[in-house]
């Protein structure tokens, strides 16, 4: 089976019509040629479908190629069989076949007609398949999506560890395993697994210089979403949802405001499916909203956009994800949208696993957080995962991505450094990155009370920073390799040599505070930091319509942020709304409060929009529909009848803090919420009195301004009910 370099070229272009190889193709198809195991990492768009394609073509036999959606297979029989006269030269073999189609399947390969078999995993496991395969001359297996075998893979299956075992049980034959996403632990894993510890391993740069990468705060997220595809009309894209249901929702939004959207997701039938997924590549439909069951080998080169509604559950489904943007080479824009509450809500949803996995899982998220917050270079971040390095200077898309192109200010931190990893080597690298954390901030938690360090004195050295700070400090370290997380004990942190290097001689250490995304969103009513978004303020506006509150504010004698928080101001100058119909459109007004206060802003709105001849963007005024699962009228209904507020959360199954948050968006947009009753049994009127007054005299309502004064006297939420109360009481 050797074949020459002239004999392999002269193949590729009279098959695929291509001149010459990608990359590292050329030497991974001789390898297999030879009869070697080959294990193949190459990124998204990088040409790995034909690193067994081109082989099996020239190759006597049948090549078995293992794949995990049904839609990938079609996809790429499909490719296949246009480059044949033909139709036999690639089948598929699998669960979606009757009797019949089986035994043509099986009839064409008995002849040599079929060069390549797809099959899914569940297949290769019927016992008539493998004494089938036991009759017929197989050139070589290929695995593709080979991190489906490593539970440490972001797309792990079960069926996928026993192929070793079925392969024995066929026939001896090279094995070629395939994927776009693989740490060095999962490679690890994935060699071991098909016992091919001795392959040859070829393994492409994972950079993708032609992707810009950018994490906005999950804010107002809907009308972003809106505003960026109709600012890049006619452009195809991608948008990432990590439920059925929002996907649904998600799509009907777009499609009400005029976009040319489909859904995609496994609780569609096969056929819809199918048809969906054919008008994406058709361009019968620009955006597809989707479910990761989406995409894993859709070959269209052109998609300039990819939009993650939720940030997934690992840094390997990001990456694969953000890769079928751009793969031609050209543009490609990835976006993803971050709020830690929804990574709380997968770290509830793993604590119902069995330990094993629920320990991978949540390393796993700890990773895409570190990623979502990070100052640093995404692209540095994102390669050293996956084992490689990156210079964020002069390397290849260096200013690609929000924190290169808005570089935030750095500080000094050699003296934090060198107190963190101290306190590391002290409790004899013994624990995770949380309790590190816990350890210098002074709190104790369930592991640092086992190990009794509460009298240490290394206890509390860093309780003068806050713990997203400590996070940050050992986030850098571990991305600089003085740390490393031991990954078979489950993410404990280790010193590396440099490490131990670096506490005996501490050089400059220069970090970015990361902003506390954690906090900033857990403070009612969140505030929008993001400088990235496509939107502009129109800042003159902006510090006009603060005098306008301030001087409305007087006038009713209520604090200006009791008219709109500054979030609405801001929509406001992006929106210019000149109706009280438009007003109710903007960020955080409901019609109450745009009834309330309203008709000054639109009238000096209209004047300012005259005065500077401004064209309105009004396509950017979101259609919504109809929202059947809001909690309003519920929450609304329950405090009218002096419901307990743990009873209302429990009904709607709402954590306390969930039913708060749905509470204070109720006030804020201009609802009364009468919860005296409630409050008059936790606080007496003295209390009450004194956040009142705080709140009627201070310059904001921001949880940070509560909790500094307070902090020794009340307990956050019951200071969240009293800024409830407040705003309903003196601005609804």
């Amino acid at each position: 089976m050797e074949s020459t370099s002239k004999n392999l070229t002269s193949n590729l272009k009279k098959y695929f019509g291509f001149s010459q190889f990608k990359g590292q193709q050329h030497a991974i198809i001789t390898s297999l040629l030879n009869n070697e195991d080959v294990f193949v990492l190459m990124p998204t768009g990088g040409g790995k479908s034909l690193c067994y394609q081109l082989p099996a073509l020239m190759s006597d036999g049948v090549a078995i190629i293992v794949s995990p959606l049904i839609a990938l297979m079609k996809n790429q029989v499909d490719a296949i069989r246009g480059i044949s006269e033909e139709d036999g030269i690639a089948h598929v073999l699998n669960s979606s076949l009757n009797k019949t189609e089986t035994r043509h399947v099986m009839n064409d390969i008995q002849s040599g007609l079929t060069k390549l078999l797809y099959v899914a995993p569940e297949s290769l496991t019927k016992e008539e398949y493998i004494n089938f395969f036991k009759s017929v001359q197989i050139s070589f297996f290929a695995i593709d999506e080979a991190h489906c075998i490593s539970e440490w893979g972001h797309d792990f299956r079960p069926e996928y560890r026993n192929l070793k075992s079925i392969i024995n049980k066929i026939g001896d034959a090279p094995i070629i395993a395939l994927t776009a996403t693989a740490t060095p632990k999962v490679q690890e894993d994935i060699q071991k697994t098909l016992g091919m510890q001795e392959a040859k391993v070829f393994k492409d740069s994972f950079n993708r210089d032609n992707l810009f990468y950018e994490i906005r705060p999950k804010v107002n997220q809907d009308k972003e979403i809106v505003r960026f595809i109709k600012q890049n009309d006619g452009k195809s894209g991608v948008i990432y949802c990590l439920s059925r249901k929002k996907v649904e929702e998600f799509t009907q939004l777009l499609q009400v405001n005029g976009i040319n959207a489909i859904p995609y997701h496994a609780g569609l039938d096969a056929k819809t499916r199918s048809r969906h997924q054919d008008m994406f590549l058709m361009e019968d439909a620009s955006i597809v909203v989707a479910t990761i069951a989406f995409g894993m080998g859709i070959d269209k080169p052109d998609v300039r956009f990819v939009i993650h509604y939720d940030m997934p559950k690992s840094l390997e489904s990001y990456y694969q994800e953000t890769g079928r943007a751009g793969r031609d080479g050209g543009e490609g824009h990835c976006i993803a949208f971050y709020d830690y509450k929804d990574i709380e809500k997968l770290e509830k949803f793993l604590a119902s696993k069995p330990v094993a996995e629920r320990e991978v899982g949540m390393q796993l998220l700890s990773e895409v957080v570190a990623y979502a917050e990070t100052s640093m270079s995404r692209r540095k971040f994102l390669l050293h995962y996956f084992g490689e390095e990156f210079d964020e200077k002069n390397g290849l898309g260096a200013d690609m991505d929000d924190n290169m192109r808005h570089p935030k200010k750095l500080v000094e931190a050699q003296e934090d450094a060198t107190a963190a990893l101290e306190v590391i080597s002290k409790v004899n690298q013994k624990f995770k990155l949380n309790d590190v954390v816990m350890i210098l901030v002074g709190k104790e938690n369930s592991i640092t009370k086992t190990y009794n360090v509460k009298n240490e004195s290394y206890f509390g050295i860093g309780k003068d920073k806050e713990d997203f700070y400590w996070k940050s400090v050992l986030r850098q370290l571990i991305v600089r390799n003085y740390l490393e997380k031991e990954v078979e004990s489950y993410g404990v942190l280790k010193l590396t040599a440099p490490g131990k290097a670096y506490l005996k001689n501490p050089v400059s250490f220069q970090i970015v505070e990361d902003v506390d995304y954690k906090k900033l969103l857990t403070q009612g009513i969140p505030v929008v930091e993001n400088t990235n978004a496509a939107a502009v303020f129109d800042d003159v506006l902006l510090k006009q319509l603060k005098e306008l509150r301030k001087k409305i504010g007087k006038k009713h004698g209520i604090p200006p942020f009791a008219i709109f928080q500054d979030t609405s101001l801001e929509d406001m100058t992006m929106q210019y709304p000149t109706t009280i119909k438009e007003l109710t459109n903007v960020f955080g007004v409901g019609e109450g409060k745009a009834q309330k206060f309203g008709k000054d802003f639109v009238n000096f709105i209209a004047q300012y929009v005259a005065d500077n001849d401004i064209i309105r963007p009004e396509d950017m005024v979101v259609k919504q529909v109809a929202d059947k699962s809001s909690h309003k009228v519920y929450i609304i209904q329950s405090t009218d009848r002096k419901q307990n507020l743990e009873d209302v959360a429990s009904a709607k199954n709402l954590s306390m803090q969930d039913l708060l948050s749905e509470m204070e968006s109720i006030v804020y947009q201009g609802t009364k919420l009468n919860i005296d009753y409630y409050i008059d049994d936790i606080l007496d009127e003295d209390q009450q009195g004194e956040i009142h007054d705080f709140l009627m005299e201070s310059d904001s309502d921001a949880m940070s301004s509560l909790l500094e004064e307070f902090k020794d006297d009340f307990e956050e939420e019951e200071l969240r009910l009293m800024r409830i109360k407040f705003i309903s009481d003196v601005a609804n």
